[in-house]
């Protein structure tokens, strides 16, 4: 069941992920629907409804990743979770270059870009085409 947010609560989740998703970053003003508060943590793996565990989200990460927190990765099938932005650093996990490709440097940020399709075609040239218009800042 959804729950309304607060608007005091949504500004705040807002300006501290800067208008941008704290999954992929593309900006929000550059997206045509509007970006969602994100539960890092669903509510049905014991999330709360706190600020420390709310993300802005776009509306592509915010969808694959639904209520997951992890996958599988590897010929183990190690169970990896997902980068989580108030606990992980993004540069850390991350690497976004100007071709609109998001780099995974650890395990954390491989599973999050698997799940979250981040790397779809036409995710990267969104981003490509944001980079080169200045909109977009490289992330490494």
């Amino acid at each position: 069941m959804s729950q309304k947010i607060p608007r005091a609560i949504r500004n705040k989740i807002i300006e501290r992920a800067e208008h941008r998703c704290e999954y992929c970053r593309i900006p929000d003003t550059d997206s045509y629907y509007g970006f969602q508060v994100d539960h890092i943590i669903s509510r049905k793996h014991g999330g709360e409804d706190e600020l420390g565990n709310f993300a802005y989200a776009c509306p592509d990460c915010n969808r694959y990743k639904g209520s997951d927190l992890g996958t599988y990765l590897g010929k183990n099938f190690d169970f990896v979770r997902f980068f989580h932005p108030r606990i992980d650093d993004w540069s850390y996990h991350f690497e976004l270059q100007t071709s609109g490709l998001i780099i995974g440097k650890t395990d954390i940020g491989n599973a999050t870009l698997k799940i979250f399709a981040i790397n779809h075609p036409d995710r990267i040239i969104e981003r490509k085409v944001l980079c080169q218009l200045g909109l977009m800042d490289v992330f490494t």
